[in-house]
């Protein structure tokens, strides 16, 4: 698949990166290279395979929710640099 320098450009923004001349360049070929490369799995016969959720076949062994006790604040926040009351303390960041 064919990139062009505006969808570089494109992902990075959405990536919120700056990139230089070179590395967008560069993004440019290897971006190219794996489009490339995933667009050979077209050239698959999958006819007859059934769609998965999972790579594998193996069952989820997950464990019971179980309510259990918390954490009492003053020790979840022993090492806390700032706190305010029972919460961790952080800048902040809008106006």
């Amino acid at each position: 698949m064919k990139l062009t320098l505006e969808q570089v450009r494109h992902v990075a923004a959405l990536a919120r990166l700056t990139l230089t001349p070179a590395e967008e360049e560069r993004y440019l070929r290897q971006l190219g290279e794996v489009l490339d490369y995933v667009a050979t799995l077209d050239e698959l016969d999958t006819t007859g395979v059934a769609p998965t959720s999972h790579a594998g076949d193996r069952p989820l062994f997950l464990r019971d929710d179980v309510v259990l006790p918390s954490l009492p604040p003053e020790a979840a926040l022993k090492n806390a640099p700032a706190r305010s009351g029972t919460a961790f303390a952080v800048p902040k960041i809008l106006e």
